[in-house]
């Protein structure tokens, strides 16, 4: 059985933008839910200050994060002007395909760096 991927993402909101944002942030998570059924969780998340939006997604495996990404390519670009990705952090075990367009998804928002972090030990229900 593969292990689920924790996806976060931690973006700066830019000056003047969160009105915007929260109506994208609205309209991707529906976009999310009607077209990326195998998703356990999908989350947005605002600081106390609301100048940082983080981003956390469960899948069960490497290849939904993939299907994730690829379908929601158009949808994120929607972001570049309201944040800027600051990081990208993956908890297991994906693919190069999965690591090449969290790279890409990083250059697009604004260069954020990558982390991957690989699955050592536990379990999942």
């Amino acid at each position: 059985m593969a292990q689920p991927i924790v996806y976060v993402d931690t973006s700066a909101i830019r000056e003047g933008k969160l009105d915007q944002l929260e109506l994208a942030m609205r309209a991707l998570a529906a976009f999310v839910e009607a077209n990326v059924p195998q998703l356990i969780f999908y989350g947005f998340f605002l600081d106390e200050d609301r100048t940082l939006m983080t981003v956390v997604a469960v899948h069960p495996d490497s290849a939904s994060l993939e299907f994730h990404m690829d379908v929601g390519r158009e949808q994120f670009r929607k972001f570049a002007d309201l944040i800027t990705l600051l990081k990208i952090e993956v908890y297991g075990d994906v693919s190069h395909a999965v690591l090449e367009r969290l790279q890409q998804k990083a250059q697009m928002l604004g260069g954020a760096t990558v982390e991957v972090h690989e699955f050592f030990s536990g379990f999942t229900r």
